[in-house]
């Protein structure tokens, strides 16, 4: 859709015609005091010049046009596109460390260890976070930002596929993760600081006690919900045959619960990819997205385009006039 900014400008499309009423009404000693363009405008209207001259006013009555429209400020419009209002800044930390290789999931009907059950099931939440800005906090021994908070959910989501177990060792500090996850959540809106927290084991790891992070946190206002993953019962096989073991016997549920009661989130505990699933499906509920979509439509501006035709339109008309006089000049 066209769209002129300063419309009024059109009024001064007749100024051409104009002038040449005025040129025909004038005298003969006044003409030396008109206006070149307009005695060139005279010339070339009249029907006994040749081709040439009429070449010359249309190429100026056309850089006319151009240069009018030009000034009106023309933009061109284009489909509305849907841009979703800005909404959450969301960090999730996950835990690397080596525990998380422990293969008591099913993902797909196959039995996956711990991170790939949780890289499927954030690949889903993440899709779904449009309009939200989501960052990655890695941890094991030490906490690394992995991916800072971004709209770019596609990129943040690639960046979590390529997480391996062991990147950042293979202890567990869950209180560095948090701090660090208030460190870059801070001078955020109270209700935009979130921070999920999920792990398989008990704090092993780290400068900072989870509990005295929590504390810091709950004085920031930010809401850390927590997420114990793995099974309760897992088959392997002993020296005396196939027996039932706890593979989460590590998990420190209390202490995750306490995170979460201190500022004001909750805590969930995953024994399957499924309940993992169910999971997130509860913390979209608890950390709704924004809800309506803003159009917006692109802009081109057509200014320049017309302004560089009424300049070739302007050198063709003088070229053209030019050679007229040289034609002049010329005969005999």
């Amino acid at each position: 859709m066209l769209e002129l900014q300063w419309p009024w400008a059109l009024l001064l499309m007749p100024t051409p015609l104009l002038l040449l009423w005025t040129r025909a009404r004038v005298s003969k000693q006044t003409e030396a005091l008109q206006w070149r363009f307009a005695q060139q405008l005279y010339t070339a209207s009249s029907a006994k010049k040749q081709t040439t001259h009429k070449m010359s006013l249309i190429c100026f009555l056309g850089a006319w046009i151009s240069l009018i429209f030009a000034i009106t400020g023309p933009k061109w419009l284009g489909e509305p596109t849907h841009i979703p209002p800005t909404g959450r800044d969301i960090l999730i930390a996950l835990d690397l460390s080596g525990s998380m290789q422990v293969t008591d999931m099913v993902l797909n009907d196959r039995p996956a260890d711990r991170l790939m059950a949780a890289k499927s099931v954030l690949s889903d939440f993440i899709q779904e976070r449009r309009g939200d800005r989501v960052g990655i906090i890695v941890f094991g021994s030490k906490a690394y930002l992995q991916a800072p908070l971004s709209y770019d959910l596609a990129t943040i989501n690639q960046l979590v596929q390529e997480t391996q177990i062991g990147f950042a060792g293979e202890q567990t500090a869950i209180g560095d993760a948090i701090g660090l996850g208030m460190k870059r959540l801070e001078d955020k809106p109270a209700d935009q600081k979130v921070l999920i927290l999920m792990t398989d084991g008990a704090n092993t790891a780290g400068r900072v006690s989870p509990l005295q992070a929590a504390n810091f946190a709950a004085q920031e206002n930010v809401t850390v919900h927590t997420i114990g993953i793995g099974a309760e019962q897992m088959t392997v096989q002993g020296f005396f045959g196939p027996k039932t073991v706890n593979p989460s016997s590590d998990l420190d549920e209390p202490l995750l619960t306490n995170i979460a009661e201190l500022t004001g989130g909750r805590f969930f505990r995953a024994r399957s990819t499924e309940e993992l699933a169910d999971i997130y499906q509860i913390l979209d509920q608890l950390e709704p997205t924004p809800g309506i979509d803003t159009l917006q439509r692109p802009v081109t501006t057509l200014f320049h385009w017309l302004g560089l035709l009424a300049l070739l339109l302007t050198g063709g008309a003088l070229l053209a006039s030019g050679s007229v006089r040289l034609r002049r000049q010329q005969t005999p």
